[in-house]
């Protein structure tokens, strides 16, 4: 019989906030599934009053697409860092998926979750919510990925010398390990989501359009009204939103997966959580969550202790059984490419491959570009956050609002200065490519310095290492694999944000840039899908050579050269 103790002040706040949090997951579920003609009796409007519900709508739809992000991240990149041949197949799928633009998702499947639900809202809300999982799932998978090939060696040698069994590995050693670099990563994907909310709520494709209530749908309609007083208006609900739930989940989970941290000396600081706190001191929520510690602790019992885990470098299963496995991988991309080009080549013809080869050129020069510009400001104030827990709790709010800007946002500003002051579009929209990107640099930089051990920082004070000889023995070294991701990702992420910053539209005023996003976004509003697709495929190649000629390779050097042993 289990004794329940009585209940005290932090028991009863802690109730409060739940059952807060409940009955608004209850409130906005319910207007999730109504009949989709209720958009229609009530479209989005530009009613202050309105902006509560349509920000909670809107967290719904992003907390539901980050826990599909956050399972698909244990399932793939758990399974491409344990098995060589599903790492062939995995890593180049999330290099090209993470190149396809959310326009892109979005073209080919609204018809199919309104297919699905026909008539109900709640396939336009999949639709929307998918999309929105394409702007997450992909960097927490690159994360997580690498944090498993980063592993120590002598915490593997110790992992084997148990005998842990495969399951007992990943819940004992690869993901306590990996948890803080996801838990930052998780926070990135969620301003990701942010930055295509507009394109996520006001869909547009060919002759569909729809307009889900949420906060990106205000935003498109301000700024089709030229409304600033409106913009204004869900820029100050976002940053609440964001606040709120930076202090009642993200900064808590921070505090909690500290733990986690690899060192073999206490660290002085920790992050601290007023939430967390809270929750600590709560004596019935133990008793609420027993269950689930039961069952993990029965999946554990049955999957036993009888096999030996596996080295976290991914191995072959036999030779000859490789030369197969890679020549079906050959024959599938030769059937994908046969069939790209077999449904292209019905409308179009190879000056259009040219041309977009073309447009893809310069939309890559501005890519490299800023990722170098972005690379050079943020991995020292990288740097110096990760390694002050303290500012980190200060900033960590201020940084995910900045992530989560939506570049529509500065559509006015940017449209008002060019045709003012008469600039060059091919130049001055390039800044809004990286608006968004540039961030998951910066969290993953604050996350590698966040995670170099303690003792390492000791010993290096202990020996005077200051200066350059720091940065190239100390800092470098240690936020290497975590840089790669963040780069990676925002590489990616400014391609697919080429979208909506090479073509922008304040009213009845439209700018345009020379290059592959530009070209992607007309296509997708005129419906022309072998354009589309046509857009999405080059996209896709030139990132995947990008991957695989720099990307990769530093990944590879990373994961060989800059382990702690």
């Amino acid at each position: 019989m289990i004794r329940l103790a009585a209940p005290n002040r932090a028991d009863a706040i802690a109730f409060l906030l739940l059952a807060g949090v409940a009955v608004m997951i209850l409130r906005g579920a319910q207007d999730m599934v109504e009949p989709l003609s209720r958009l229609s009796i009530t479209p989005v409007a530009l009613d202050p009053a309105n902006l509560p519900g349509y920000a909670l709508r809107t967290t719904l739809r992003m907390f539901a697409a980050l826990f599909a992000s956050l399972v698909f991240t244990l399932v793939v990149a758990t399974l491409a860092a344990r098995s060589r041949r599903a790492e062939q197949i995995i890593v180049p799928a999330l290099d090209i998926l993470q190149s396809v633009p959310i326009l892109g998702f979005l073209t080919f499947t609204v018809t199919f979750f309104m297919g699905l639900f026909p008539g109900q809202q709640l396939g336009v809300e999949l639709a929307a919510i998918f999309a929105i999982f394409t702007s997450q799932a992909w960097n927490m998978a690159f994360s997580f990925y690498q944090s498993l090939r980063s592993i120590p060696s002598d915490l593997e040698e110790v992992s084997r010398g148990f005998g842990l069994s495969p399951l007992r590995r990943f819940l004992k050693l690869e993901l306590p390990f990996a948890t803080p670099a996801l838990v930052w990563n998780a926070m990135m994907s969620m301003s990701g989501g942010w930055f295509f909310i507009v394109a996520s709520e006001a869909i547009t494709v060919g002759k569909t359009s729809v307009a889900l209530p949420g906060i990106g749908s205000w935003l498109a309609l301000a700024i089709a009204e030229k409304n600033f007083t409106a913009v204004g208006w869900a820029v100050l609900t976002m940053a609440l939103v964001i606040l709120a739930y930076d202090q009642l989940v993200f900064r808590p989970i921070v505090a909690w997966a500290d733990r986690f941290r690899f060192e073999q000396t206490a660290s002085s600081q920790r992050p601290r959580s007023w939430a967390y706190d809270l929750l600590r001191r709560t004596r019935l929520l133990p008793h609420l969550f027993r269950p689930i510690a039961a069952l993990g602790g029965l999946l554990l019992s049955l999957e036993g202790r009888g096999h030996a885990s596996r080295a976290s470098t991914p191995v072959d299963e036999g030779q000859a059984g490789g030369v197969l496995w890679k020549a079906g991988i050959g024959v599938a991309i030769l059937l994908a490419l046969w069939a790209i080009i077999h449904y292209v080549t019905r409308t179009l013809n190879w000056s259009d491959l040219l041309t977009v080869s073309g447009l893809a050129l310069l939309t890559m020069v501005r890519v490299f570009v800023l990722i170098a510009v972005a690379s050079l400001i943020w991995v020292p104030v990288g740097v110096w956050i990760g390694m002050r827990p303290q500012w980190a709790e200060r900033l960590q709010p201020v940084a995910q609002f900045l992530a989560a800007f939506p570049a529509n946002v500065l559509f006015p500003f940017m449209v008002i200065a060019i045709v003012h002051w008469r600039l060059d579009p091919n130049i001055w929209l390039s800044p809004l490519m990286i608006l968004g990107t540039q961030w998951y640099i910066l969290f993953n930089v604050i996350a590698g310095a966040s995670a170099i051990p303690t003792d390492l920082r000791e010993v290096a004070g202990l020996f005077h290492v200051r200066g350059w000889q720091w940065w190239r023995q100390v800092v470098l070294p240690g936020i290497l694999p975590y840089y790669i991701t963040g780069a990676l990702t925002a590489s990616g992420g400014s391609w697919n944000a080429s979208i909506v910053a090479e073509a922008v539209s304040w009213g009845q005023v439209h700018l345009r840039a020379e290059g592959l996003g530009s070209f992607i976004a007309e296509a997708t509003a005129a419906g022309d899908f072998p354009r589309v697709a046509l857009g999405i495929a080059v996209m896709s190649l030139f990132i995947i050579a990008v991957n695989r000629l720099l990307w990769r390779p530093l990944y590879s050097f990373a994961g060989r050269r800059l382990r702690l042993a």
